[in-house]
């Protein structure tokens, strides 16, 4: 199923049509959830290759087999695309999904149920900076311009996958709908992976002993998933993703973005991102911790640093 040209539209937000078609986005929304399932939530290159290798060494109790000789793919299917109800049938035990889905489109199948959820965050910053670079190399996204151009799309939500203030503003603001819910950040897991390792076993009910939590932090470093061809991607076809163009994990730094940005880009966004974010209580860090103290910024003091 190649269609790398195709785009597919759904509820207004337009989505790669090499993954997804309408159908495919029908099952997701009618999907049968079970309680003993796991869901992963993200928008696109906020950490979601980082909790699927998370979920798979916590509930392998440290070993690293499975993450070394099965495609993460494989372990956590997207939910929203065409290949999961093949892996499904094919799974056993407890399962893991992922999906890139506002909340909107999976409430009802949410409802009710004991689903866990696990939401990964990360400062829209880097990850308007990622998707960028992922777009020069993935052949089934489009081209994404000049980074300007690309911000100018990504702050309107007109990009794939739509926008991503909806996108963390639907599922945190709901969270109190769903039974089991965890949320997490990308530099929460960057700046203490082993105390995201025990927050993410704990939520699982998987205790781990100190063995096994050594054993999965080692195996889930960035480093350790950046040279794991069952996590980087580099099974994938070159026409489909073209490693020639860039990595699939290419820093994993904090603040990266400010590599890239200009002054004024970066404060014509905070002004965007105050408001939007005015009414939510996230939190994110923006830069690395070592270059400022000043890492992390509430609404109101994004609010209070634009208006002196």
């Amino acid at each position: 199923m190649d269609r790398l040209d195709v785009a597919e539209t759904f509820h207004g937000i337009t989505f790669p049509g090499h993954l997804h078609t309408q159908e495919t986005f029908q099952y997701a929304m009618s999907f049968k959830f079970q309680d003993t399932d796991t869901l992963i939530v993200t928008y696109p290159k906020s950490g979601t290759t980082w909790m699927q290798e998370m979920v798979t060494l916590v509930s392998s109790k440290g070993n690293p087999v499975r993450a070394q000789t099965q495609p993460n793919w494989m372990r956590a299917p997207w939910l929203e695309q065409y290949y999961c109800p093949q892996v499904l049938k094919a799974s056993q035990g407890p399962r893991f999904l992922t999906t890139h889905l506002p909340y909107q489109l999976l409430a009802t199948a949410l409802q009710g149920t004991k689903t866990k959820v696990i939401y990964v965050a990360r400062n829209p910053k880097d990850v308007v900076v990622s998707y960028y670079h992922f777009h020069k190399m993935a052949n089934f996204l489009p081209n994404p311009g000049t980074f300007s151009e690309f911000l100018s799309g990504f702050v309107k939500g007109t990009v794939h996958y739509g926008s991503w203030f909806d996108h963390v503003k639907g599922w945190t603001s709901n969270s109190g709908n769903i039974h089991n819910f965890l949320y997490i950040t990308y530099e929460d897991m960057s700046q203490d992976l082993r105390g995201s390792l025990e927050r993410v076993s704990r939520f699982l009910q998987c205790p781990l002993v100190e063995e096994e939590l050594t054993s999965a932090e080692r195996s889930c470093s960035f480093s350790s998933m950046r040279e794991n061809s069952m996590v980087n991607y580099t099974l994938v076809p070159k026409e489909i993703m073209n490693h020639n163009k860039g990595k699939f994990m290419r820093k994993g730094k904090i603040g990266d973005w400010q590599n890239i940005f200009s002054e004024e880009q970066s404060c014509s966004f905070d002004e965007v991102f105050a408001s939007e974010m005015s009414e939510s209580s996230l939190e994110f860090v923006w830069k690395n911790p070592e270059e400022t103290s000043l890492n992390t910024w509430t609404d109101t003091e994004h609010l209070l640093r634009h208006a002196a």
